[in-house]
């Protein structure tokens, strides 16, 4: 009787363990592994990579994928030479026993190396609105443009900015909190920070001719353009690229140093394949490269705020534009009186 007993608890126990194997979901049956378990890489890094199999099970074949892009790997090493850096998804898809399954790992890749220091030279100072609460600031066709913030308070204006004289002004309805603007093919756009929504004006009389919604970015921070593109920071660590004409979210970078992914990129300027880019509540500013979202240089600007008038509204450093015509930067902050021209100094 105790034999019989005995077999069938072990026919039994066959029996599960063969149904557990069968009705086990990939993720239960293999692993991803990557050289010394870790999760954090440097672009361009060689990696070791390999499939631990917790059953023993046949396996016919492994295809690696890095969100979707396919990963080469030789000698059972992979490179992480993709342009975009950030956040990322290894794929394997694997064909086992009759079977395929995928499973997945999360890794972040970080750029190669740290940011240079920069610091500047003050070229000139010119007069600005102490009362303008400075969230864009571009120059178009040698024309300065400023886009503001606060409930109440927000406008678009062109000006001189030698003088300060506003030429033309636009006021937001007071719902609205206005935020960063770029300007492409005589369109300026201009957004709004928690209301997910952004206006086009005609760049001559700054009249309102459209308006636009932001589609997977959390807030309206900072906007900028290369020519055909425009990139908009959201307060997160990503910059989002979207197509001018149709106002869509096409893809987006995500702005890293060599040890960790930053998200503190607020109002935007780009310029020759860069993106300078103020840090949140800070008087220093980002140097990214506009491909991968590597910051490749901070730039210290500190004692800068000591220049201008202390007053119960001085807010932190904001705005930059880049006049090409004087090969120079000029820098301001919310609620400053001066408007500085700079030259960017390597330190």
């Amino acid at each position: 009787m105790k034999s019989i007993f005995s077999i069938t608890s072990l026919l039994l126990i066959i029996i599960l363990n063969a149904c557990g194997s069968s009705n086990a979901v990939p993720a239960d049956l293999f692993e991803i592994q990557l050289t010394g378990n870790k999760t954090e890489f440097q672009q361009n890094e060689a990696v070791g990579i390999s499939l631990k199999n917790k059953k023993g099970l046949e396996v016919e074949s492994i295809l690696y994928s890095i969100n979707d892009q396919p990963l080469k790997v030789e000698n059972d090493q992979i490179v992480f030479d993709m342009p975009h850096l950030g956040e990322k998804t290894i794929t394997a898809t694997i064909a086992y026993e009759g079977k395929t399954g995928n499973i997945q790992k999360n890794i972040k890749i970080l750029a190669a190396k740290g940011p240079e220091v920069y610091t500047y030279e003050i070229i000139n100072e010119y007069p600005h609105d102490q009362k303008a609460f400075t969230q864009g600031l571009e120059f178009y066709k040698d024309t300065l443009y400023e886009s503001t913030g606060r409930k109440g308070q927000s406008f678009l204006r062109k000006l001189d900015f030698k003088t300060g004289k506003v030429f033309k002004q636009a006021d937001l309805d007071k719902q609205y909190f206005g935020e960063g603007l770029t300007i492409l093919n005589d369109k300026i756009y201009m957004l709004t920070w928690q209301s997910g929504l952004g206006f086009i004006y005609d760049v001559n009389t700054l009249e309102k001719i459209d308006s636009f919604k932001y589609g997977a970015s959390k807030e309206g921070w900072g906007l900028t353009n290369d020519g055909e593109r425009l990139y908009k920071s959201d307060g997160s660590e990503k910059i989002w690229l979207l197509n001018p004409e149709t106002l869509v979210e096409e893809d987006h970078i995500e702005t890293v140093t060599n040890k960790s992914i930053f998200n503190k990129t607020n109002e935007l300027e780009y310029v020759d394949g860069l993106i300078y880019a103020n840090v949140w509540q800070k008087e220093s500013m980002m140097i990214i490269d506009a491909v991968s979202g590597a910051i490749i240089g901070v730039i210290n600007f500190g004692g800068l705020k000591d220049k201008v008038t202390k007053h119960a509204d001085l807010d932190v450093l904001n705005g930059v534009a880049y006049n090409p015509k004087r090969g120079t930067f000029f820098v301001t902050g919310k609620n400053w009186d001066k408007l500085f021209e700079v030259k960017i100094i390597k330190k």
